[in-house]
C-alpha cells in the first residue's frame, strides 16, 4: 500500500525529526531508515552520498513511501536536487541550516553554525546564506567527531562536551547570540549545548518547522480516506539493530518495530535490501 511517509538519515539524527513527525501527522505510517552501514556520511564526498541517497529513496518507495523527507543535512545537500529530477513523482522534503530565523533575530549581529565539513561545503549551503546573512557575522564549526560520539549514546560524555567546548568557546568569543544546529544528530545534545552557552543563546532545531512543512505536503496528497488508527513507526537500520533498538528506547517514545535491512552489489551499483 502506498501510503507511508519515508525518512532517512545516515544514522540515528533523523529520529530528532521523526519525533517532530509523529507527533505532527499521528496516524500516518512511517518508515524510517537509519544507514548506519555508512555513518557518518559529513566526511564523505557528496557523490557518494548521493549515490547512497538514490538507492535509499528507491528501497523506501519499494516499501510503500509515497512521500520521501531527506532528515539528513549532508544527504540535503549532496542528493536532494538530484532526487526531485530522478523521482519526479514523489515529494521531497530536505533540510537545510535555520540561518533566516537566526538572523532575523539577532541583536548582536553574530550567529553559530554547527554542521558538517559536506554541509559547509555545499552549494545548498552557500545559497542559503547568500540569501539570508546579510549584514551578519557567520562563524561555522564541524565539531569533527560529534556525530560518532552521539551514534554511540555519548550524549554527555566527556568526550562530547570536549567537542563542543571547542566548537562553542570562539563563538561566545565572538558574541553570538544564536546556535545553528546544521546536523540532525545534534539536537540529541541541545541539554549540553544550553549548559555550554547562556541561557539568553538561541539553540535553533529546525525539526518542527520541517515536520510541519511535511504535514503541509502530505495533506496536499490524495490519500485513502478509510479510517486510520495510530500506526507502528518501522524503523530500518542497515547498521548494528541490536545497539539501535537501546537507542531508540531512550528517545523515541511512539510504538516502533525495527529491522534490519542490508547493502548488496547489484548491477555494478549498491543497492538496499531487507
Amino acid at each position: 500500500m502506498n501510503d507511508a511517509i519515508g525518512v532517512f538519515d545516515s544514522g540515528i539524527g533523523g529520529l530528532s525529526v521523526l519525533n517532530e513527525i509523529k507527533k505532527t501527522l499521528p496516524n500516518e505510517r512511517l518508515i524510517y531508515f537509519g544507514d548506519q552501514a555508512h555513518v557518518p556520511y559529513g566526511a564523505r564526498s557528496l557523490d557518494q552520498v548521493l549515490e547512497f541517497s538514490i538507492s535509499i529513496t528507491e528501497f523506501l518507495i519499494s516499501l510503500g513511501a509515497k512521500m520521501i523527507v531527506v532528515a539528513c543535512n549532508t544527504a540535503s545537500a549532496a542528493a536532494l536536487k538530484e532526487l526531485r529530477i530522478r523521482f519526479p513523482n514523489i515529494p521531497f522534503v530536505g533540510m537545510e541550516p535555520a540561518i533566516k530565523p537566526a538572523v532575523e533575530n539577532s541583536i548582536s549581529g553574530a550567529v553559530g553554525v554547527l554542521a558538517t565539513p559536506a554541509t559547509f561545503q555545499s552549494e545548498l549551503y552557500a545559497s542559503v546564506i547568500e540569501r539570508f546573512a546579510h549584514g551578519v557575522k557567520i562563524y561555522q564549526d564541524t565539531c569533527s567527531g560529534l556525530v560518532q560520539e552521539i551514534e554511540k549514546g555519548h550524549f554527555e560524555g566527556k568526550k562530547t562536551k570536549e567537542i563542543l567546548e571547542k566548537a562553542l568557546q570562539p563563538m561566545l568569543t565572538n558574541q553570538i547570540d544564536a546556535v545553528v544546529l546544521g546536523c540532525t544528530h545534534y539536537p540529541f545534545v541541545i541539554p549540553l549545548i544550553q549548559s555550554i552557552v547562556s541561557p539568553k543563546i538561541q539553540v535553533i532545531d529546525p525539526a518542527p518547522a520541517v515536520a510541519r512543512q511535511v504535514k503541509k505536503i502530505f495533506n496536499q496528497l490524495d490519500h485513502d480516506l478509510s479510517p486510520k488508527t495510530n500506526r507502528s513507526t518501522e524503523i530500518i537500520s542497515s547498521g548494528n539493530i541490536l545497539k539501535l533498538k537501546k537507542m531508540i528506547s531512550r528517545f523515541y517514545r511512539f510504538e516502533n518495530t525495527v529491522h534490519q535491512a542490508y547493502w548488496v552489489e547489484q548491477d555494478q551499483k549498491s543497492k538496499v535490501t531487507q
